[in-house]
Formats: structure tokens, sequence, C-alpha cells
């Protein structure tokens, strides 16, 4: 058996088992009882992207989180190679364990062109050196109360998180608040230059807590409501690295009929709008 990886690079490092065939493990230290669900699409983009060719960059993928997955198993990744055109390439990949489907993903690559641009500006925040660290939060409360927290802080994690704003687990104890957290993220190791590493780093924190955005209005935590990622989309607007601070910029514009949506901007520390992404998650009653 293939050892545990014990770094988000070889999480990403996925074994090519035929053609379009891959399979990926897990570093242990998940959250309880289920897989991840940013390592299985990290993990899927990453299988995606090893079967188009270099010079065609990912810009959108669109997913689908069907079942659980197991921590304890590793996950195979078939790779169905869609269309492959003059600009575009398209790949679908199906994400399984024990013979059943947990993950569904498609995603298009593409030869980036020239044309007018925009973007939305990013917020004014402060720089991530002077934000609060998850120790400086969880310290003056007393200790890790949220399961997501305690993962953040094991060495499988291997990554660095800061909350410009109090935490959801800890807001929840304050009472409402606007349904808007500012989050940075970086990888705590150095990359490959490989960009498909970095957009699959970048998938990979996508669903890092994002849904709990959705409860801040509420003054609830995740010990009350129990939250489910059930589709994700993120496009990818201009290059990154993942290994240097990005700004992820989230809210939730609706929650209703136990669903909610959150959407966020990616930005990097030169305030450039690098991504995009979009989620809809299941909320109901902690049993």
């Amino acid at each position: 058996m293939r050892q545990r990886p014990n770094s988000l690079v070889d999480v990403l490092d996925l074994e090519r088992i035929d053609a379009d065939l891959f399979r990926g493990w897990s570093s242990g230290g998940e959250l309880p009882g289920r897989l991840f669900g940013g390592q299985v699409a990290g993990q899927a983009l990453i299988a995606a992207g090893r079967t188009v060719e270099t010079t065609r960059s990912v810009h959108s993928l669109h997913a689908y989180f069907l079942r659980p997955g197991n921590p304890a198993m590793p996950v195979v990744y078939s790779v169905d190679r869609i269309r492959d055109g003059r600009s575009y390439s398209t790949r679908r990949v199906v994400a399984v364990q024990r013979g059943e489907t947990i993950f569904h993903l498609s995603a298009s690559f593409h030869l980036r062109g020239q044309g007018s641009q925009h973007a939305e500006p990013m917020p004014v925040v402060p720089p991530p050196e002077q934000v609060r660290t998850l120790e400086d939060w969880y310290g003056d409360a007393g200790g890790d109360s949220s399961p997501w927290m305690r993962w953040y802080r094991t060495e499988q994690f291997a990554a660095e998180v800061r909350y410009v704003e109090e935490p959801p687990e800890l807001a929840a104890e304050r009472g409402p608040r606007d349904a808007r957290q500012r989050v940075w993220f970086r990888t705590s190791h150095r990359l490959p230059d490989d960009p498909l590493v970095h957009v699959c780093a970048l998938t990979y924190a996508s669903d890092l807590d994002l849904l709990s955005t959705a409860l801040l209005p509420h003054a609830r935590s995740s010990s009350e409501i129990s939250l489910s990622s059930l589709d994700h989309a993120v496009w990818f607007h201009r290059p990154f690295r993942a290994d240097e601070w990005l700004l992820h910029d989230r809210e939730s514009p609706v929650a209703s009929g136990g669903h909610a949506l959150v959407r966020a901007h990616v930005y990097d520390s030169g305030g450039n709008l690098v991504a995009s992404i979009a989620q809809e998650g299941l909320l109901r009653p902690a049993r």
C-alpha cells in the first residue's frame, strides 16, 4: 500500500493507474468521519489536468458532492476526454470508492487569449501580517471549539489560514452579524512552479469553511447546524501562486429551504482578482 501523503503536494501527486485512471490518497487528520471535499475536488482537477496539453490552463470547474468519502480509503478518479478543440479542452472526472461514485467534476481548459479587462476591486482589509492567527483567536477563547479549527492546526493540513474578522465558530457566541467573512490563505510550504498545482491547491482551499459564512446572520455554530457541500464551481481569471497570500472575500446572499448559497472572490496580495467561487450547501439541525 502506498504511504500516506504528508503534504499538500503529496496529496495532489496522484498515482497513475492507466492513461485516464488515477488513484489518490488522503493525508489523514481530516474532519471526523468524512473525507474533506476540497481534497477530492483538488485531486479530481489534477487528474483532469494530467490528460490535457500543458499549454492549456483550466479556466472553470463545476462539481457535485454526491456521497461522503471515507478518509481511510483511496479514491479512484476516472477521466473522460469529452473534447479537444482548437482552443478548448473539456474533461469529466468521476471519483469512486468501493464501486460508488462520491464526486463528479467537469472542467474546461483553454489557450489564454487577449481581450478587455475589468474586475471588482479588492476590499480594504489589513495585510495578513497584521491579522490575528488562529492561535491568537482561539487562545483568547480558551481553546479550539470547532473540528475545522482543530484540523487547521494539524501538520497534515499544511496551510496557513488567517481570519480578518472573528471566525464563525467564535462569532456565534456574540450574536448575529452580516453574512460575510474575509480569510487570508496560503500553503505553508513552497509549491512547484507547475501552474496546475497552484490551481488545484486553490481548489482544495475553496471548500475550507466556506458554508459557515451562511451561519453568521443566525449566530449558530456547526455544533448546532450540520453543513454539507452540494455543488461547487470555481472560475480562474488569471495566474497566481497558492503559496503566496490570497484573500478569500466570502458572502452568503441567501439561505432558504435548508439550502444556502455562498460566493467568494479571491484576490492576490497585489489586489488582482484571480478566481471566483460559488457553492450551494445543505444546512440542517445537527443530531
